[in-house]
């Protein structure tokens, strides 16, 4: 049986700093490595087969912290696909080959897109646009921020890569990562749970906090932490 891990990066500076992320690309905070690392342990006794992370820096880098603290033998390895890094990065050990973690990296797997309000600090925004305005674009699901998406434009592309590049590996009963953000780990979570778009609104997941699902008789089944 399958595991899957889902991972929210750990606190970015921006997030620090109470200010609209989406695609801009900003590191983690020294919280958020702290937190990163934490993760780590609390998931370094699962032998992970494969990796998945967005192409933003935040998470990549939770995911690389977290599995340098796993009890297995194996070494994440960053895959490239394309040019040089892809034909020079290879292993020409077969050895070391059975022995890494393949890291896949997709922008489908990106922060929600928040257009205009990127960069800008979100009690400000608040006070610019009012309250409940902003609440609708961070919160709703079908309510866009000025040129960005809503959950539902992430949705439409974080679910079809998940179903066929994600689910696939839990399939063949491999134990997969997941590192991405609030807003895609978000519309993942409503598709596994079955959500409604009205429960998904209340659905936040923290930085730093691992979900856990185990895929059997064909369906993932979320394991509660005690």
């Amino acid at each position: 049986m399958g595991k899957l891990v889902l991972v929210r990066h750990g606190e970015s500076v921006w997030n620090k700093d109470n200010v609209f992320t989406g695609w801009v690309d900003v590191p983690l905070s020294s919280q958020g490595i702290k937190e990163a690392i934490k993760v780590g342990e609390e998931i370094s006794d699962i032998s992970f087969d494969v990796v998945f992370t967005s192409v933003q820096l935040r998470a990549i880098d939770t995911a690389m912290l977290a599995l340098a603290q796993n009890k297995s033998d194996k070494t994440p390895v960053i895959i490239h696909d394309e040019g040089k890094m892809k034909d020079w990065t290879t292993i020409f050990s077969e050895a070391m080959q059975k022995r890494i973690i393949p890291v896949y990296r997709d922008w489908h797997l990106n922060e929600r897109y928040y257009g205009e309000l990127q960069g800008k600090n979100k009690a400000e925004t608040a006070k610019a646009y009012g309250t409940e305005q902003v609440h609708l674009w961070r919160r709703s699901y079908d309510v866009r921020p000025p040129n960005g998406e809503c959950l539902k434009d992430t949705a439409e592309r974080t679910i079809p890569f998940f179903q066929q590049n994600i689910m696939t590996q839990l399939e063949q009963g491999k134990n997969v990562l997941v590192s991405a953000h609030g807003n895609s780990l978000r519309s993942i979570v409503m598709f596994i749970d079955n959500l409604t778009k009205e429960q998904v609104l209340g659905l936040e997941i923290p930085t730093g906090k691992p979900l856990f699902y185990e895929y059997k008789d064909g369906r993932l089944e979320k394991i509660i932490d005690d």
